[in-house]
């Protein structure tokens, strides 16, 4: 840390030369300008400098790295593990920097590296274009895609990363460069999953692409058709269209108008089929799971910005993730998977589910460090609770998710699902045939691991 004289000097010079704001603990607005949407994070940088613009990251960068601070990047801010923050560092806030420019002719969209999925998505919404987006329209786009991104289209438009046209960088050593397959390209591959490794992104280029229809099945059934229910929801998926996807999961009965009230806060069992097309086509689709009794359904058209809202992770609760992705989901599993619902914290926003893979994301392009390409399903238990109390139960809820499902995992684990789970996770996220190229490249641009708030790559 520098002195205390260049430090205020410093840091008087960023006030001036930033056109966004400047937070230090002292100012009026730092507790909000701090706070993230998982309440288990309290983290109180030293400053927090709200870009406005590339320049800007610039500049703060070059700040930091004028008094040796660490530095952490804000984007959405939905890093579980809080990596968005740092205690006694800089933070780079980008949230100021959400424009989204939609080019239909080209079908690509030039967005802002502080966007979330929401900025994306309406914007594209009405040339009836989009991309593969987070299942949350809080979600980042930055870390979304960088970290290899999937949702609720990607078995029909493959991975988000699939998708990435270009990166505008700014370097640890405060150079803005623009990283495409021809420029970079190098390091245009290792942003295909590599995340936040090599610089901050101030924007990015998407393909976009035509979807003019979008449709949805939400069912909910007493948790104990949930064996039945998860293995009819296998079977729709299996022989349906990569237009097909969604989840089969279990849910706390929402306090919403579609739910019985006497289910309201009671174990659910449900099933989620999302379809890129109409109707009437997903409605055919959606037959078996129908017909199977239930308590509650939702079969509608509905606008894929919509879709994006529906299970948005609340802001000011308690979370705690994980994942595995895996070989299958025979039977055998199944029944592991359901009879692990019995012992889910409820109620509380904790959702247990599965989701299909294939299509598209199988198809796509093989060398992109993303070891989860070619996994068919995967698990992921989503802790979220209010009360600090809980935190014991629901943090070892989701470990016990993760090894009943070991004897059907591949190893391979996508990075934006995970908190801190360790160097190794790491590993099985970028895959361990990756590592040393990726190592070579954060040795290139990032010598002194500057950028280490996320899932690191050390220099090799």
């Amino acid at each position: 840390m520098a002195p205390l004289s260049k430090a205020g000097a410093a840091l008087t010079a960023l006030r001036e030369d930033l056109s966004g704001a400047v937070f230090t603990p002292e100012d009026p607005g730092y507790d909000e300008a701090r706070t993230v949407f998982n309440a288990m994070i309290d983290r109180r940088p030293a400053v927090i400098a709200q870009c406005e613009s590339a320049e800007d990251v610039v500049t703060a960068v070059r700040f930091a790295r004028s008094l040796d601070l660490n530095v952490a990047v804000r984007g959405g801010g939905h890093s579980v593990a809080g990596m968005s923050l740092n205690d006694g560092g800089l933070v780079v806030d980008l949230r100021r920097m959400h424009e989204v420019t939609v080019h239909p002719a080209a079908r690509a969209a030039h967005v802002g590296g502080g966007a979330t999925m929401s900025h994306l998505d309406r914007a594209c919404q009405p040339y009836a274009l989009a991309t593969t987006g987070g299942r949350a329209s809080t979600t980042g786009v930055g870390g979304f895609v960088l970290g290899g991104g999937t949702g609720w289209l990607d078995r029909r438009f493959g991975l988000a990363v699939d998708n990435l046209l270009g990166v505008d960088l700014v370097t640890a050593d405060g150079e803005l460069l623009h990283a495409t397959a021809e420029d970079h390209p190098e390091l245009f591959w290792g942003l295909h999953g590599g995340g936040g490794n090599f610089g901050i992104a101030t924007s990015l280029t998407l393909r976009l692409h035509e979807l003019p229809h979008m449709s949805i099945a939400f069912v909910l059934y007493l948790p104990e058709r949930g064996p039945e229910v998860v293995r009819a929801f296998r079977e729709v998926i299996e022989a349906g269209p990569p237009e097909a996807s969604g989840a089969a999961l279990y849910v706390t009965g929402p306090p919403e108008e579609f739910v019985p009230p006497h289910l309201v806060g009671l174990l659910l069992a449900g099933a989620l089929l999302t379809y890129a097309g109409p109707e009437e086509e997903m409605r055919e689709l959606a037959r078996p799971l129908l017909a199977i009794p239930h308590e509650s359904e939702i079969v509608t058209a509905i606008p894929y910005a919509d879709l994006q809202c529906m299970i948005d992770d609340p802001p000011g609760m308690r979370n705690y993730w994980s994942a595995e992705y895996l070989t299958g989901v025979p039977d055998e599993f199944v029944d592991v998977f359901c009879a692990r619902a019995e012992s889910m914290p409820v109620p509380t926003g904790t959702q247990h589910l599965i989701f299909p893979q294939g299509g598209a994301i199988a198809s796509g392009p093989a060398d992109y460090p993303v070891p989860y390409r070619d996994a068919p399903w995967a698990v992921h238990p989503f802790g979220i609770w209010e009360d600090a109390a809980d935190d014991e139960r629901c943090r070892q809820w989701v470990k016990d998710v993760r090894s009943d499902s070991e004897p059907w995992s591949t190893g391979a684990v996508y990075l934006n699902f995970i908190g801190n789970e360790g160097s190794e996770r790491v590993v099985s996220g970028l895959g361990s045939e990756s590592m040393q190229r990726l190592g070579a490249l954060k040795r290139q641009y990032d010598p002194d691991n500057v950028f280490r708030f996320n899932h690191n790559i050390r220099p090799a």
